[in-house]
């Protein structure tokens, strides 16, 4: 199938089949494209969870209101922001250019002094602000490279972040929930799956200047 087949025939599921799991070369193929989603400087202010254990996800699921792809998904991949966006998040990022392209580190001082005082202006809401929009970005890359794989998901605000932190240790690691996707294969009896899909006429969504 064409790209825009695949994005025809995804949608958000809300019934997986539990006897299908992604294989592992599937799996780390959604979490490639996951790390090469781009992101505001490139300095991916977040980080994603990749969460398997059924305890675990039993809780999750009663922290998102009972739906049941906490539970049914294969996997269930979370996003979180760094809850402390500052120079030395840049200088890490700064160390990692330098080593991956094999440059002095004293040619990125004129980067890293642009990044930091981007980082420095902003307030700390405008700083959680700024960091859940890189979070949807990869959001979005997870779902298109997941329908080019045949893999299903489903992208959720659904829940409690602060449970979902307090189950996660999340406060501990300086992050914080934003949005959530379980991936896996939709059970032949989700409705759902048959619906047409309903999106705005191009008329409506586009504007041609």
């Amino acid at each position: 199938m064409s790209l825009i087949e695949k994005l025809n025939w995804r949608y958000a599921t809300k019934k997986f089949d539990t006897a299908k799991k992604l294989s592992p070369e599937q799996l780390d193929t959604l979490l490639t494209a996951i790390q090469l989603a781009p992101s505001s400087f490139g300095l991916q202010s977040y980080k994603v969870l990749v969460v398997e254990d059924p305890a675990i996800r039993a809780q999750l699921r009663d922290a998102a209101y009972g739906q049941s792809q906490l539970t049914d998904a294969s996997q269930v991949i979370i996003f979180a922001s760094e809850t402390v966006i500052d120079s030395a998040l840049v200088n890490k990022y700064v160390d990692r250019i330098a080593e991956v392209r094999h440059m002095e580190r004293v040619h990125l001082g004129a980067y890293e002094d642009t990044m930091v005082g981007t980082v420095n202006r902003l307030a700390e809401d405008q700083k959680m602000t700024w960091s859940n929009k890189q979070a949807y970005i990869a959001l979005g890359v997870l779902l298109t490279a997941a329908a080019d794989l045949g893999i299903d998901a489903c992208p959720m605000e659904g829940f409690q972040a602060g449970k979902f932190d307090e189950i996660l240790g999340l406060k501990a690691l300086g992050l914080t929930t934003t949005v959530i996707a379980p991936v896996g294969f939709r059970a032949e009896d989700d409705t759902y799956s048959h619906l047409a899909k309903v999106r705005r006429p191009k008329s409506e969504l586009f504007i041609h200047i």
